[in-house]
């Protein structure tokens, strides 16, 4: 056991290395030199969300990006009561989902395709701000690469508790992870809150066909069939400009039904990558808990479990750090402590998601 707990210690750390690697080749584009000619369709499902979605409608508001170039469409998903909205100044339309599959927000984009003006689309979240520069480094990467789905970053704008910074260097290796895979040509995650494509590419991949009976995954799924069928016209724009900042979950419980809800759509993944990534993940932080627990009975000596996580919190501090300073200007705080808990947390997320159930937006899936 001893042997095998080793072999999969290095074999993480070779896979974690690779993906750092991977975060290096990733140019930063920050350019913004090119004048505006791209239109966007902005799409927000939403749920309940009067608190934020005014947040999300000021930082649009900002934008340093002419407002008759974008529309934004906002989904309402059975609110308990019908939103009242500000205009801002921008086109916005708000209009009811229309559901089709299990997926109330894949059936939210879809219904926004029906009545988007421009090819190019992004989604976004609510609960979330972008930047001034957002779609103006968006339309300059545009105009310089022939792309036609556009993957960017995500940050959370964390207050000082151990809850929201251990979410934090969570969606950090996360995130490296996502530009890293990106960057060996192995692309296959990414976050819907931050994510673009061209309404003509969407119908060309059948947009969500094959996938809508999964809750989740509108933004991993239609990613990786989209590298499946033509790599060349997808990319990861890696730059602080387009950085959207979203909002952690203030308690553990929903921390750990949103990572059930992540974690759920990982064996239907098409990715082979991501798929062995994932399990290579989940192997080494179940071989913590293993060890931990024949530690605790007597059954393991105290200095292999010591070995075996400063390996494992060596190789994963690179990647967090790496990625940290690209998302964020705080400081990284209860790493330590962080990794220590980590397996355990995750582990209980994989097995639970396996054969339990989870609750999003007052449901239960």
């Amino acid at each position: 056991m001893i042997l095998f707990l080793l072999g999969i210690s290095i074999i993480y750390v070779l896979a974690i290395s690779w993906l750092i690697y991977g975060f290096t080749k990733i140019n930063h584009f920050e350019f913004i030199g090119l004048k505006p000619k791209i239109s966007f369709s902005i799409i927000v499902p939403f749920r309940n969300e009067e608190e934020n979605l005014p947040v999300l409608l000021e930082s649009f508001s900002k934008l340093n990006y002419p407002t008759d170039l974008f529309e934004v469409i906002l989904v309402d998903d059975a609110s308990d009561c019908r939103l009242q909205i500000a205009d801002f100044g921008l086109q916005i339309s708000i209009i009811d989902n229309v559901r089709n599959s299990n997926s109330p927000k894949k059936d939210a984009i879809s219904t926004a395709m029906e009545i988007v003006k421009n090819d190019w689309v992004i989604t976004t979240d609510a609960d979330c701000v972008v930047p001034k520069n957002w779609l103006l480094t968006l339309d300059n990467f545009v105009q310089l690469n022939h792309v036609s789905m556009i993957a960017g970053a995500v940050t959370y704008d964390c207050n000082n508790s151990f809850l929201h910074h251990f979410q934090q260097l969570d969606l950090a290796s996360l995130q490296g992870a996502t530009i890293g895979s990106f960057g060996i040509q192995k692309g296959f995650m990414c976050n819907g809150a931050n994510f673009a494509y061209t309404k003509s590419f969407f119908q060309q991949l059948k947009g969500f066909e094959g996938n809508d009976k999964i809750a989740s995954g509108d933004d991993v799924f239609l990613l990786q069939k989209a590298i499946n069928e033509y790599p060349e016209k997808v990319a990861y724009l890696k730059s602080k400009n387009t950085i959207v900042t979203t909002k952690p979950v203030d308690d553990w419980k929903s921390l750990f039904y949103q990572r059930v809800r992540w974690a759920s759509k990982t064996t239907s993944y098409q990715s082979l990558f991501g798929k062995r990534l994932g399990l290579l993940v989940f192997v080494a932080n179940f071989g913590f808990v293993y060890c931990f627990v024949l530690t605790i009975l007597g059954m393991l000596p105290y200095f292999f479990i010591g070995f075996y996580f400063l390996i494992k919190f060596g190789i994963d501090t690179l990647l967090i750090q790496q990625t940290s300073k690209f998302l964020t200007k705080h400081k990284i705080r209860y790493l330590f402590l962080s990794s220590l808990w980590y397996p355990f947390f995750s582990t209980a997320v994989v097995l639970y998601s396996l054969f339990g159930k989870y609750e999003w937006k007052g449901r239960r899936f």
